[in-house]
């Protein structure tokens, strides 16, 4: 420790340089050391020792790092590896998952992390692992303070955590809210098989219960098979007539465990079930001393089949006494249905992903070096953002659609640029020292004669200067009144983690209100695009709401691929705002209203 966590940055820079010289690399520092079963090594302190198995962590943090070991040993989940990341001097999360993913003994790899470095390094390399292991992530930097507590601990900054959500998705991984549900998930992933299908059964003996599991399934994404003719064919021989044949299926209160196991067997041994829920409420006519030889008969039965399985079981003492057995047999068994069905969901979210998974990448056809000339205009008059004709320019170049627009120098050329446009026009201040046009009262909507391009013009200049004094307006934009339609942003940044990011939602002058945006990392294709705008609340209304045709989905997509080529392909571009970008019918495209762009060196 003492380094650039507490602010020691240079000493850092100089231990790498001089590693590097030598034809080293540097791990940390601030870390507690490393442990790798394949190799025998073990260079940690931690005071429990390190079972082997087949969970690999990595971690950011050193104090819950080795808390997380013994964590491990409690919950008989075997290490292969485990890693110390500390403050990524120089190894970095990427280079630590390119490594323990090629580990045949790793089959699940944990991570801490607080802030990301070099997030499109991280990106691909989370992707590559994601392909063929499960990657479950504790990301920690949620809230604000939470961000500045991960800032002074390793010296990392958290960044927005809907930005880091949306990309830990988009790469296949396995968020987990809580190290128990980290440690559940690890322990179920590295055991249980890959499901062959969605057609999902709950068993219990309980209608409370089995409703609770049923809630979980939605939220946690598990599909529950509702073929009556099938469900009846494979349980009615387990279920009493006063039961239910409805998923869940139902054996009563009365079940032993010989009823138990000839339920639990069925779907285990037929072709026609893909994953068990079992459910187990403690009662008077169970025979408890048979609770756990069932569960562990069934399972095996399950293992033998390929089935996945988990377990949820609730009473006294003997159910506690059997869950602790059990849970060091690695049988996935618990005391709440929430964390047996949220196992289960982080087995099918990892399944589906990698099922329907496509990494491609989309990317559009546009004129950078007309882009480049314009950033080059914009840096030699010693700005750092584009001006309103400046961002049409560079959607001209993209091929987003825009509205027909002038500048003007004053009110004659204002009166001009509208009557050669065609009334109704909008007016618009440009100026470098405004970029947020409507807070400076620099904007007037549908002008519809000479008069009122008059008035407007002076009340724009007249607002303009009672909100900064000393703005230079560099004139009046005179544009086509779009008609009116749907209006969305589409955005897109280089973060200063995860790299270059679009984000795409409800636009217009209520998006810092509504907050109705979804973000992915810019490498997408059109599947993720869409993906992207339909988490959206205000998706419903490109698809037609209250009778309204469709809008212009696919120009959508179009508009976010250009936006996302542009963030990738122009170094100097760091931020790019279409806000708003108007939508109208299927087949009659959008039109970019207004546009701020920022750049950089």
């Amino acid at each position: 420790s003492g380094f650039s966590e507490v602010g020691e940055v240079e000493l850092e820079h100089k231990i790498v340089d001089y590693a590097k010289s030598k034809g080293s690399r540097i791990l940390g520092p601030n870390i507690f050391g490393v442990f790798s079963a394949t190799s025998n090594f073990n260079s940690t302190f931690s005071a429990t020792e390190i079972a082997r198995g087949h969970v690999a962590i990595l971690t950011q943090s050193g104090a819950l790092g080795i808390a997380m070991i013994g964590k491990t040993a409690v919950n008989n989940i075997g290490l292969s590896a485990i890693v110390s990341i500390g403050n990524k001097a120089d190894i970095d999360e990427a280079d630590c998952l390119e490594y323990v993913v090629k580990s045949e003994m790793t089959k699940v790899i944990l991570m801490y992390v607080e802030g990301i470095k070099g997030g499109e390094r991280f990106i691909e390399a989370l992707r590559a692992a994601t392909r063929v292991k499960p990657v479950v992530v504790l990301k920690s930097g949620r809230s604000k303070r939470g961000a500045a507590a991960a800032a002074s601990h390793t010296g990392s900054l958290a960044g927005a955590d809907e930005i880091t959500d949306a990309i830990l998705k988009q790469c296949g991984a396995l968020r987990a809210e809580s190290l128990q549900e980290a440690f559940n998930w690890c322990k179920f992933l590295s055991n249980a098989p890959e499901p062959k299908g969605n057609r999902g059964v709950i068993v219990t003996n309980g209608g409370g219960i089995g409703v609770m599991a049923t809630d979980a399934c939605e939220k946690y994404g598990v599909e529950l098979y509702d073929d009556q003719a099938v469900l009846k064919d494979v349980f009615a021989p387990a279920t009493p007539e006063f039961g239910s044949l409805k998923n869940p299926i139902d054996i009563t209160g009365g079940a032993n465990s010989a009823a138990y196991d000839l339920a639990l067997s069925a779907p285990a041994v037929s072709d026609k079930m893909d994953a068990t829920m079992a459910l187990y409420c403690e009662t008077a006519t169970f025979d408890s001393e048979n609770l756990a030889p069932m569960i562990r008969n069934t399972y095996k039965k399950h293992m033998d089949t390929g089935t996945p399985v988990v377990y949820a079981i609730v009473g006294g003492s003997a159910v506690e006494n059997a869950i602790l057995t059990l849970s060091n047999e690695n049988v996935p068994v618990f005391a709440d249905p929430y964390d047996a069905i949220s196992c289960m969901g982080a087995l099918y979210r990892h399944h589906d992903f990698n099922k329907s998974r496509d990494d491609s990448v989309s990317e559009s056809k546009i004129d950078l070096a007309a882009i480049e000339k314009v950033i080059d205009k914009a840096l030699a008059d010693g700005r750092t953002f584009l001006l309103a004709n400046e961002g049409q320019d560079v959607m001209r170049a993209a091929g987003i659609m825009i509205p027909g627009a002038a500048i003007a120098k004053s009110i004659d050329d204002a009166v001009k640029c509208a009557e050669k446009i065609g009334y109704p026009v909008v007016m618009k201040v440009v100026s470098r020292d405004i970029l947020h046009k409507s807070d400076a009262g620099g904007v007037a909507l549908n002008i519809e004669n000479k008069d009122e391009v008059v008035d407007a013009y002076e009340a724009i200049m007249r607002n303009c200067k009672a909100y900064k004094a000393d703005a230079v307006i560099d004139g009046i934009e005179v544009c086509e009144m779009v008609k009116k339609g749907t209006e969305i942003i589409i955005g897109a940044r280089k973060d200063p983690q995860m790299g270059p990011i679009v984000m795409a939602g409800m636009g217009g002058i209520y998006v810092e209100v509504m907050k109705d945006v979804a973000f992915r990392a810019a490498a997408l294709n059109r599947g993720e695009a869409l993906k992207m705008i339909a988490e959206t609340r205000s998706y419903a209304l490109l698809l037609g709401a209250r009778g309204e045709d469709q809008k212009d989905i696919d120009v959508v997509i179009d508009s976010v691929i250009k936006a996302s080529t542009i963030i990738r392909k122009v170094s100097r571009i760091s931020d790019i705002e279409i806000n708003p970008i108007v939508v109208y019918e299927k087949g009659k495209g959008v039109k970019a209203v207004d546009v701020r762009i920022l750049i950089t060196k």
